[in-house]
């Protein structure tokens, strides 16, 4: 054989050996990187991944609170709303059967079964929520099975108990078909109570983080949207219980994990009214609003309030704010057409208007000129008040102004088309009990060389506060107005121009800028009426829990937080105690002011309400009861077999409504109509304030309202003495 034949030698290249090596080194690597990440960096979080692949928590809700009046009449309760279920991975497994199922419980639930199974009609039946007519029952199960089979789908919601007891005494021979009972809202009073106890509602997406952090599930739980519901959330809704249960790969439960998280149920409140004396309350207003509406002809009354309290204590013993709406209507969704028909109303039946609504308090605004005219010697009990029918006051806007024909207007009495010369000469008492404009008029601005000085708008500010004007009131209700009580740096800010003595005297007879809430109303009166002591006004009387034992509960009207161990600011609500917000005649309140020439600057002293001016005042509102001449409520109570005392209001209004309805002309401006009265005058256990919308005069349309809710409340405390009950004699 020839050299040329032989197989040439293979070289070896050691570069491609290295090659494979760090190949494989790098393979190595990597796989030993990722092990080292999955197993000792990420391990926890794919343990935990892991975990929750089998692992599911239920939530259990818990039962919500009950609401009662305060003799334990229910005003908000659970009721059982039943609703038609099917899992279907319970369903046979011949289709036959689950078509005749479903044929048998279309007839029997009113629901169609619904056609062939497709993806249009399953894309359909994922635009429909739960409960929502559409999807026939075929399409719901199907659509359930793709995603949980062994969770429940609702094909028919809210059934008669009827249904589902024949439902269940069917599920022998409908295997998968069950009744799931869900609780929904009853307010066995309704619209009775509605702006006082509120409603539920979804939690909505502004709130879902952070009701999600303490258990609660949206599109499921409810919270309150208003009202005592939505105050006290936090008493009423209890805690939602929790099990952690093993799943399989298709939904089903295996086992518990943990044990069990028993459910909390919420607290029951008892409120401080009395739904007779509310019903009371409502009738009267209902009655008088119908009767001059009636004789006008015409709708002239649209709305109104009516507030009942006992002084001593500060218990609300009725709240009502007419119209009102339907809660119940609320009870398991909120139609939008109801809804939106209800926020449209100019009269905001939604709101809750004795607390929300911010009204010019007219003549009953004049307790508080009073009391700081009294207190700070702008006049004496003996001094004599000329009171013409009308006076000519030099309107200025700073103190020298000159006086001409151009800044020179007339202030009238409320009395001057009836009575053109006025009341003449009067007394401090009679200014009150007559309701005299120019003599408030005075009191409150001065006049010429008769009243040099009178009270001013700075120190009126600081008495109308002080008897609760002005401020939120605290008591365990949202949305709660602060009023107006205004003064020259609020003019300037407000509308650029100066304080003018006009100004000071439409303040002081509650006109003008003021404005007020009838719970603030309510409120001035209470203080004269319990000789100084205001108390803090409150609707809460007990929060008990499920055993009926009462819990200790305090309530910070700051932040709206209910806590069971008290906080600076808070106010205890349960056990019910009277809580003094403050003694006019023994805390110094009263800022001093020293007044001269127009002007009046701050001092650094702080005075009380003498006790001797709060009985003058008194004294005044028992004399518009019997004084025959001219007193304003003489027609009304002078034959009223208990003591009472008040003071009525008409004040002038143009708002929206007013002007959208050319009523705004000048001069002729329409009215509200208030009263506010308190009975036995020597220890009163009741005051009460009227308010009716575009009523007119106060004597003649709030104070039948006040006499009749009055008269209602003494008879039912008699009926209860009578049978040894509590009820309001309590």
């Amino acid at each position: 054989m020839s050299s040329g034949s032989m197989p040439r030698p293979v070289r070896f290249e050691t570069w491609r050996l290295v090659a494979v090596y760090i190949v494989v080194a790098l393979a190595f690597t990597g796989l030993l990187f990722r092990l080292i990440n999955l197993q000792v960096i990420e391990g926890a979080a794919w343990s935990i991944s892991a975990v929750d692949n089998y692992t599911n928590q239920v939530s259990i809700p818990a039962p919500r609170g009950i609401i009662y009046d305060r003799n334990g009449y229910i005003l908000a309760r659970n009721l059982a709303s039943y609703n038609v279920v099917i899992t279907p991975a319970d369903l046979p497994d011949d289709d036959s059967d689950i078509q005749r199922i479903y044929r048998e419980l279309s007839e029997l639930i009113d629901t169609p079964v619904g056609g062939p199974v497709t993806d249009e009609s399953l894309a359909e039946a994922k635009l429909f929520a739960a409960c929502v007519p559409g999807p026939g029952i075929g399409q719901l199960v199907a659509l359930q099975d793709t995603l949980a089979p062994y969770s429940p789908v609702k094909v028919k919601c809210n059934v008669a108990e009827e249904i589902a007891r024949v439902v269940e005494e069917k599920s022998v021979d409908w295997p998968g078909v069950t009744v799931e009972i869900d609780p929904i809202r009853d307010y066995p009073t309704s619209s009775l109570t509605s702006s006082l106890v509120g409603f539920l509602g979804p939690i909505p997406a502004s709130l879902e983080e952070e009701l999600r952090a303490q258990g609660f599930i949206p599109n499921r739980d409810k919270i309150g949207y208003s009202g005592v519901e939505a105050s006290l959330q936090d008493v009423l809704a209890g805690r939602n219980g929790q099990r952690v249960v093993q799943i399989d790969v298709a939904g089903q439960e295996l086992r518990n994990l943990e044990p069990p998280i028993p459910t909390v149920p919420g607290n029951n409140v008892y409120l401080t009214i009395d739904t007779r004396l509310q019903a009371a309350a409502e009738a009267s207003l209902v009655q008088e609003i119908n009767f001059w509406n009636t004789y006008f002809g015409t709708i002239r009354i649209s709305s109104g309030v009516v507030i009942a309290m006992n002084p001593k204590t500060g218990e609300i013993l009725a709240m009502v704010s007419y119209p009102s709406y339907e809660n119940n209507r609320f009870a398991r969704i909120i139609p939008a057409y109801y809804y939106e028909q209800l926020s449209q109303d100019p009269r905001n039946p939604l709101l809750n208007n004795a607390i929300s609504a911010e009204f010019p308090p007219g003549s009953v605004f004049k307790l508080s000129t009073a009391t700081g005219a009294i207190n700070e010697g702008v006049v004496e009990l003996t001094d004599i008040i000329d009171a013409p029918g009308q006076l000519l006051l030099c309107e200025k806007f700073n103190p020298n102004d000159v006086c001409t024909d151009f800044n020179t207007r007339p202030f009238v009495d409320h009395i001057f088309e009836k009575k053109p010369e006025g009341f003449g000469q009067i007394d401090f008492l009679r200014c009150i009990a007559y309701s005299s404009n120019v003599c408030f008029y005075k009191l409150g601005g001065g006049y010429e060389d008769e009243i040099v000085q009178g009270l001013g708008i700075e120190r009126l500010g600081e008495y109308a506060r002080a008897l609760g004007y002005d401020q939120e009131s605290g008591i365990e209700l949202l949305g709660e107005a602060n009023g107006l009580i205004p003064s020259p740096q609020w003019k300037r800010i407000n509308t650029g121009e100066n304080w003018s003595t006009g100004d000071t005297y439409i303040a002081s007879v509650g006109q003008g800028y003021v404005l007020a809430t009838p719970l603030q109303i309510l409120m001035s009166g209470a203080t004269v009426a319990n000789s100084g002591k205001l108390m803090q006004p409150t609707i809460v009387r007990d929060i008990t829990d499920g055993d009926g034992k009462s819990v200790d509960t305090w309530f910070n009207p700051e932040d709206f937080t209910v806590t069971n161990f008290e906080t600076p600011g808070s106010y205890q609500i349960s056990p019910f105690t009277p809580n003094l917000k403050w003694d006019v005649t023994v805390t110094p309140m009263i800022k001093g002011y020293s007044c001269e020439g127009g002007y009046c600057s701050l001092t650094e002293d702080l005075k009380i309400i003498k006790p001797e001016s709060v009985a003058a005042v008194r004294a005044g509102t028992r004399m518009a009861v019997t004084d025959p001449l001219f007193g304003t409520l003489y027609d009304v109570f002078n034959e009223f077999p208990i003591a009472v005392a008040g003071k009525t209001g008409t004040a002038e209004y143009c708002d929206d409504v007013a002007r959208a309805a050319n009523q705004c002309d000048f001069g002729k401006w329409p009215t509200h109509s208030w009263t506010l009265a308190y009975a036995p005058y020597e220890d009163p256990e009741i005051i009460v304030a009227a308010f009716a919308y575009h009523g007119g005069e106060g004597a003649s349309v709030a104070a039948p309202i006040v006499a009749r809710v009055i008269e209602a409340y003494f008879e039912l405390k008699a009926i209860d003495i009578s049978q040894g009950s509590p009820g309001l004699g309590q």
